[in-house]
Formats: structure tokens, sequence, C-alpha cells
């Protein structure tokens, strides 16, 4: 759970600690403050799912950003390049200010493992590039495409998962703790905007 979930969450028992009372004092033929209270859960349940959504935006458009920075193996930021997994942890750190282990196999064991076929914008989709296991890792954004810092001599770019290279390469996938609250709808509107980007963009 994220700083900001815990936060609301305990705003959340705060307000029905403090009203709570007040219902059980009315009789039975008062709804009013029961239909307050869960008005308010509803409000706050919104606002983390809303807090959800925006953090994976955040995500994909900071990755987004860092769409032509040269690969450098071991690199950590983008002034000096970086390699697979030095573009994700960085991608998360810059977006939600934690770091995942620094290493593509080290990340494999991070998160919910999730099928291919639950794939969501946000999950970390790992391959086998190097003739190991979880040697190469980037960020899944949809429609079967993601975003990676492929090899030496080439840069930040987003590729489709299911090109024969990558399909037979692939290795599984990683869920950061959140990403999972996105309804369906918030999931489809998510990867419609990434669309609308790319087709503006013209960067596929």
């Amino acid at each position: 759970m994220s700083k900001t979930q815990q936060k609301l969450l305990a705003l959340f028992v705060v307000i029905v600690s403090l009203q709570t009372p007040a219902v059980l004092a009315q009789s039975a033929t008062e709804p009013e403050a029961s239909n307050r209270i869960t008005s308010v859960a509803s409000q706050l349940a919104n606002t983390v799912t809303s807090s959800v959504v925006d953090g994976t935006e955040s995500l994909i458009n900071n990755a987004m950003q860092l769409i032509g920075v040269r690969y450098r193996w071991g690199g950590n930021t983008p002034q000096s390049g970086l390699d697979c997994s030095g573009f994700v942890r960085y991608v998360f750190n810059d977006t939600f200010g934690f770091l995942l282990p620094r290493k593509s196999a080290q990340m494999s064991q991070v998160g919910l493992e999730i099928r291919k076929d639950e794939l969501r914008p946000g999950d970390l989709v790992f391959f086998n590039t190097m003739r190991h296991a979880f040697s190469h890792v980037g960020i899944y954004v949809g429609d079967n495409k993601f975003i990676h810092a492929p090899s030496k001599g080439k840069s930040i770019r987003v590729d489709d998962m299911t090109k024969a290279y990558w399909e037979k390469r692939y290795n599984g996938a990683r869920r950061m703790e959140g990403f999972d609250a996105m309804t369906e709808q918030q999931r489809q509107q998510l990867l419609l905007d990434y669309q609308e980007r790319i087709e503006k963009s013209g960067r596929l």
C-alpha cells in the first residue's frame, strides 16, 4: 500500500470513528447519518483509486519522456545513459520515490507474479536475452507493447511483445503494489490515452 493510500485509509478510520457514536444515538428510522458515512467511504475509495490511476499514468509518462536516451551498460541516469534495469529503476524511483533492486533478475522476485493475460500498464515484463532467465526487463504500456532500454548502440524505445524475437524470449511479469487496484474501465481509458499520445507523436 502506497503512502497516499495509507494516509487516506487512516483518514477514513478517523472519520468513521468520529461519526459512529452519532449514528448509534439516532433511531433506526433516521438513516441520514449512515448514508453520510457511506458517502464519505465512497468518496475516499474513489480518491484512493484515482491516486493509483494517476500514479500509473505518471509512471508511463515518465518512462515515455526517456524515449531516445542512449543505452549504457550499468547506467543509472538519463544523463549518463541507462541499461534495462537502470531505466526501470530510475522511472519507479522518479515516480514513486522508492528503489527497486538493481538487476533485472532481482526485480523478478519483487511484487506479485502475474500471467501474461493479466498484464496491465505499469507491470514489469521480463525476457531471456542473454541465455539466462530474467536477463532483460521493461515496463508494460498496454496493447502488447513495452518500453525498455534494448542493448548497446540503441536507445530507449517501445517494442511489440508479439514479435517473434520477444515472444519466444518472454519469461514472465510482476506487478508492483497498487496497480491491481485499477478497474477495467480505468485501464482501458489509460490505454486509449496512451495510444492517442503515440499517434500524435508518431513514435510507433
